[in-house]
């Protein structure tokens, strides 16, 4: 109520001053607004100024306001990726291209317990050097377990290095980072004990924060990695959410509906627990990732992972810095290449990449590959969850074509064609519930008073053109695309402006 009061006397004085003639804005007629509550679409007209939006209805445009003519086509606010690696070389395409031509116009990053600490250092250099696009960020527990115990990480942390890890965060938290992200299969999470894992959420509850996970396991500990993730939130009395929710087990395809009737169990006692998803059957990560004991010589295992997780054909190379030459084949292509078994040929891989990343600390990713893992069938299912939001997992650069291609997917796929979702709650998941759910303010809707992210686009056209044969094809169908009131991609090109700006926690006010 008081935001709308807010906005109400906002377009109230921005009404005034544009009869006087003191301003200048902008007034989008003849759209179709999807406002992002999950209402259905109506004819209207949005007015923004500067960075707000600050009317929205019937509308008559002002002297010396541009008016811009929609055409009938959709307007919605601007899609927020719940769960994003797009900062990664960034400042190597400041225009986030990949990102606007899907109608994205906010990043949450810092996951899978990777970020960048202090994020006041961060924000502050986003500040001086923004890029198109806003971007949120939470801490990275593997960030901060790195900075505590160094290369010795293969073990519980003692109470001191908790009580340090702590202190960071809650010193992050002050900046406005929206929590505590956890990557617990990778180095060096996947070595935190429950405990440390609890108490670093207990910090983050403090500080208003929020705890997101890449879970202990997705494939054939995910029982007991969920149950994982719903003590964390009972405990800590905060909210959690399951990044990138699948099931990465061949033998457990088609069990989506009991592993969301949990979800819904747990939710049902107080336990605030959702969960993000990108709409895509194969994951990509690291080498390392399919042996979580760590044994690099365990060839029945690596047979287990190359029959039950993935495949030779089905895991493909994207990065490897000891050999950049091997970026796009697979795991049977470099095996047949070597005349060699596919599992020793995955298991020298990664003992290439493992000795190449103790020699070479300064290589901030060695290596990455594409896994196809997951069932079409679970994938909508967990899509179409009341509590799921849309995420890309993706990057700036790579081989994954979720990077470029995942909200324009899901409105071709799960909207248009199979009809799982009205294209009023697909925006919804896009935008207002992302905002809800990791508690960004300000943002995710088309309201008076609200920042003026907006993505004008043809529900009938927009498509995703990125594929494993072209992950960096960017989607069509999007017309224009604004951020904070200014216009980024227009007419399926970027423009020069980098209007994007820091997106702290909900409820987040400077240290005076």
């Amino acid at each position: 109520m008081r935001l709308h009061l807010f906005g109400s006397a906002l377009g109230l004085g921005i009404a005034c001053l544009l009869a006087s003639g003191a301003l200048a804005s902008t007034l989008i007629v003849n759209a179709k607004v999807i406002d992002g509550s999950g209402a259905p679409a109506r004819a209207a007209s949005v007015r923004i100024d500067k960075d707000r939006i600050v009317a929205v209805g019937a509308l008559e445009a002002a002297p010396g306001e541009t008016v811009i003519d929609a055409k009938g086509l959709a307007l919605a606010p601007g899609f927020i990726d719940a769960h994003s690696h797009h900062d990664r070389q960034a400042e190597r395409t400041p225009d986030m291209a990949m990102l606007a031509a899907q109608g994205v116009t906010t990043i949450v990053v810092g996951q899978d317990g990777e970020s960048d600490l202090p994020l006041n250092a961060y924000f502050d250099r986003l500040t001086r050097s923004p890029l198109a696009v806003n971007v949120a960020s939470y801490t990275g527990h593997g960030s901060l377990r790195a900075r505590a115990m160094g290369q010795d990480y293969k073990r519980p942390a003692t109470e001191a290095e908790i009580a340090r890890m702590s202190a960071e965060l809650a010193e992050d938290l002050r900046a406005g980072s929206l929590g505590l992200s956890t990557g617990l299969e990778y180095d060096p999470g996947i070595y935190a004990t429950p405990e440390e894992v609890v108490a670093l959420a207990k910090t983050a509850a403090a500080g208003g924060g929020r705890y997101i996970s890449h879970l202990r396991s997705e494939d054939v500990k995910l029982d007991a990695a969920i149950d994982e993730i719903i003590n964390i939130g009972r405990e800590a009395k905060l909210p959690v959410q399951i990044s990138h929710l699948k099931i990465g087990l061949v033998d457990r395809w088609g069990e989506a509906p009991r592993i969301l009737a949990k979800l819904d169990a747990a939710r049902a006692q107080g336990v605030d627990i959702t969960a993000d998803v990108y709409p895509y059957s194969y994951w990509q990560s690291n080498l390392s990732v399919l042996l979580p004991e760590r044994n690099f010589e365990d060839r029945a295992a690596a047979r287990f992972a190359l029959t039950k997780l993935t495949t030779p054909e089905g895991l493909r190379i994207a990065v490897f810095a000891p050999d950049p030459s091997l970026a796009g084949k697979t795991i049977a292509q470099i095996a047949a290449e070597r005349h060699a078994d596919p599992v020793e040929t995955y298991l020298a891989l990664t003992r290439q990449s493992e000795a190449y990343g103790a020699a070479h600390p300064e290589v901030q990713r060695v290596d990455a590959v594409i896994g196809a893992a997951m069932s079409e069938p679970d994938i909508a299912t967990f899509i179409g969850w009341k509590h799921s939001v849309i995420c890309s997992d993706g990057m700036t650069h790579g081989l994954h074509p979720r990077g470029f291609g995942s909200f324009a997917k899901v409105l071709r796929v799960y909207v248009r064609e199979r009809r799982l979702l009205s294209l009023e709650q697909a925006v919804h998941k896009m935008s207002a519930q992302t905002a809800a759910q990791l508690g960004l303010e300000g943002r995710g809707a088309i309201a008076p008073g609200l920042r003026a992210d907006l993505v004008l686009f043809d529900p009938a056209r927009i498509t995703d053109r990125s594929d494993i044969e072209h992950p960096n094809a960017l989607a069509t169908g999007v017309s224009t695309v604004w951020v904070n009131g200014v216009v980024v991609f227009d007419k399926g090109v970027p423009t020069s402006a980098r209007p994007g700006q820091v997106v702290r926690r909900a409820g987040w006010r400077a240290a005076s």
